[in-house]
Parts: C-alpha cells; sequence; structure tokens
C-alpha cells in the first residue's frame, strides 16, 4: 500500500470505523481497478494522438514508434 492509499485508508476508516479485513480487500480492489482506468486512458490518449501526429509533415517512423511505446509502457505499469 503506497502512502496515497494509507491516506485515503485512514480517512475511510475515521469515517467508518474499525474496518474488517473485507472491507480493506474491497477498498484495495476498488483502489487497483480505478487507477488501472486511469492508466488505459492514459495510454488511449497517447495512441489517439499518434494520428494527429502522423499526418504532419516531417514525423518520422521512429517518432511515430515513440507514441506506441509510450502507450505501452502505461499500459505495462499495471502488469508489474
Amino acid at each position: 500500500m503506497n502512502e496515497q492509499m494509507k491516506t485515503a485508508w485512514l480517512e475511510i476508516s475515521q469515517m467508518l470505523g474499525e474496518p474488517t479485513r473485507e472491507e480493506l480487500d474491497v477498498f484495495l480492489r476498488t483502489w487497483q481497478r480505478a487507477i488501472q482506468a486511469e492508466r488505459e486512458q492514459c495510454a488511449l490518449a497517447c495512441e489517439n494522438l499518434a494520428p494527429e501526429w502522423s499526418d504532419q509533415p516531417g514525423i518520422a517512423q521512429a517518432e511515430r514508434a515513440t507514441i506506441a511505446d509510450c502507450a505501452a509502457a502505461i499500459r505495462a505499469r499495471g502488469q508489474a
């Protein structure tokens, strides 16, 4: 659990009282899904830029590959 998660969990605990293990598990799964969804949106944003950049004169194939690499790297963070 990172510091942001700990802070959020402490705030929730203060509102709800002593959490159960099940509540903690639900919190962690929800948090992870939210992070995964945000990463996917960031990767899609990179991919959506690719057509705009591809149409520009002077854009090299290597630069186009960099866009795809960026999206792949964002998605890979969730796999580590």
